[in-house]
C-alpha cells in the first residue's frame, strides 16, 4: 500500500504541533519587544505587560487569581515544585535529616503507582531523605479509588498528588470526589482550620478536554504542560493556591514570588497563555469530535485484530487517547513499522521512550509483562480524521501478523 500524501501523527500526548495563532502571538518578542521583564525602562515594561497579561488570561482560564500563578519551563518542573516545595516548607524534618525529628512521625506523602515520572521520581527522592510515601494501587480500569486515599490518609500527611488524566493509558480520577476525602479528614482533625494536607493534581494531559476550574475541582496545585496543548515546548505553569507555602527549588532572584527565580522567557510565556486560552474556548466541540473518532478507532482495533485489549476505562478516559495491549507482537516493532508506512504513535509515554523496562502504568493496573511489551498508544490531535484512522487499519493488520510470525509468545 502506498504511504499516505501526509504524515499521519497519533502521538499529541507526548507534544502536539504548535498552533499558527500561538506562533503569531509569540512573533513580537522575539525581535521587536525583547526587553528583559524586571527592566523599569520601555522594553522592559512592555515586556513585563505581556507576562501579566498572560498570567490574567491563565488565570481566567483557571478561575484563579493571577498571583496564584507560576510559570516554569514544563509539567516536569512545576510537579517538582509542588512536591518538594511542600516538602520542604511544610514538612515534619528537614531534607537533610533521614529521620525523626524531637520524636515526631516523619511526613506522609500520598500518592498513586502510575503516575508521571515527575511525580514518582520526585517522591522516591523524598523517600530518601526520610519521607514516607504511600504508592496508591490503582483499579484494572487505571481509576483511583477515593476510600483508597481516605484510608491512607494519617495526622503526618502534609500532600496528596494524584494525576488528572492518565499519560499512557488516559483514565480520568475522580479529582472532585478525592478533593471531598481530603476536606472531610480535615474537618475531623484536631485543631483549628488545619492547612495540611495539601492536594496536587498533574493536569498536563487536561486542557481542551477536561474541567479546569480549580474551584470546581478543589485542588490546592495544578500542574499544566504547553507543549501538549499546541504551544510552545519547554513551558508549563504551576496555580498554586493563596496561602498554600512552598519552598523554591532554585535560587537566585525574586522573579514568579521567589519561586522560580531567573529572567522570565516572555515569548513561550505569552505562547502557553495563547494555547491555553484556544483549548479552553475549542474545548467542547474538539473533545465531542475525538470522542467519536476514539470510539470509532477503539472498536475496530478490538474486533479486526485478535488478542486486542483495551487499556484503561472504556468511558472514564482522554476523548482522545486509544491505549491497547497487541498481544504476541513488541510495541517498539509495531512503532517502527507504522513509522516506515508514514503512522507515528508510541509505546507509552515519550519520557521513558529510552528504557526497555514494561510501562510501569500497564503493570499498575495488574497487566502481566507480555501486555506491557505489546501496548501501544495513539493520541489524537486537531489534525486527525476519521480517513487517517481507516489507514491505519489498512496497514496495522497485516503488521500485526508479520510480527506474530516470528513472536515466541503464544498467549490465549
Amino acid at each position: 500500500m502506498k504511504k499516505p500524501t501526509k504524515r499521519i501523527y497519533m502521538d499529541h500526548a507526548a507534544a502536539a504541533p504548535m498552533d499558527k495563532r500561538v506562533k503569531k502571538a509569540m512573533e513580537p518578542f522575539w525581535l521587536e519587544k525583547f526587553g528583559n521583564p524586571n527592566a523599569i525602562y520601555k522594553e522592559g515594561l512592555e515586556a513585563r505587560n505581556a507576562v501579566e497579561k498572560a498570567r490574567e488570561d491563565v488565570a481566567r482560564v483557571l478561575g484563579a487569581r493571577p498571583k496564584e500563578i507560576i510559570f516554569t519551563a514544563g509539567g516536569t518542573e512545576s510537579d517538582n515544585l509542588a512536591i518538594l516545595g511542600i516538602a520542604s516548607a511544610f514538612q515534619g524534618l528537614p531534607l537533610d535529616n533521614p529521620r525523626v525529628v524531637l520524636g515526631r512521625s516523619r511526613s506522609h506523602i500520598i500518592t498513586t503507582k502510575f503516575e508521571h515520572h515527575a511525580v514518582l521520581n520526585a517522591c522516591k527522592f523524598l523517600e530518601s531523605q526520610g519521607f514516607e510515601v504511600t504508592y496508591l494501587d490503582v483499579g484494572k480500569d487505571g481509576v483511583v479509588d477515593p476510600k483508597d486515599v481516605q484510608s491512607a490518609l494519617k495526622q503526618s500527611t502534609i500532600l496528596v498528588t494524584i494525576m488528572y488524566a492518565n499519560n499512557e493509558i488516559g483514565a480520568v480520577q475522580p479529582i472532585k470526589e478525592i478533593t471531598k476525602v481530603i476536606r472531610n479528614f480535615k474537618k475531623a482533625l484536631p485543631g483549628q482550620k488545619p492547612s495540611k494536607p495539601f492536594f496536587h493534581t498533574d493536569a498536563c494531559q487536561a486542557p481542551g478536554y477536561l474541567e479546569l476550574n480549580v474551584e470546581k475541582l478543589g485542588v490546592d496545585m495544578i500542574t499544566i504542560n504547553g507543549s501538549k496543548i499546541y504551544g510552545p515546548k519547554g513551558t508549563g505553569l504551576l496555580y498554586i493556591k493563596d496561602g498554600v507555602k512552598l519552598e523554591p527549588i532554585l535560587y537566585g532572584g525574586e522573579q514568579e514570588r521567589k519561586l522560580r527565580p531567573g529572567t522570565e522567557n516572555v515569548p513561550a510565556i505569552v505562547g502557553l497563555a495563547e494555547a491555553l486560552k484556544i483549548a479552553e474556548a475549542e474545548k467542547e466541540k474538539e473533545a465531542k469530535r475525538l470522542s467519536i473518532l476514539r470510539d470509532y478507532f477503539i472498536k475496530r482495533l478490538t474486533t479486526e485484530i485478535s488478542k486486542v485489549v483495551l487499556n484503561g476505562h472504556p468511558t472514564e478516559r482522554l476523548p482522545n487517547n486509544i491505549n491497547v495491549s497487541i498481544l504476541d507482537a513488541e510495541g517498539e516493532s509495531i512503532v517502527l513499522y507504522l513509522d516506515e508506512v508514514g503512522v507515528a504513535c508510541s509505546t507509552g509515554s515519550a519520557c521513558t521512550s529510552e528504557s526497555l523496562e514494561p510501562s510501569h502504568v500497564i503493570m499498575a493496573i495488574g497487566r502481566p509483562h507480555a501486555y506491557a511489551h505489546g501496548a501501544m498508544r495513539f493520541s489524537l490531535g486537531r489534525s486527525t480524521t476519521k480517513k487517517d484512522i481507516d489507514y491505519v487499519m489498512k496497514v496495522l493488520p497485516d503488521i500485526v501478523n508479520k510480527l506474530r510470525m516470528f513472536s515466541p509468545t503464544n498467549i490465549k
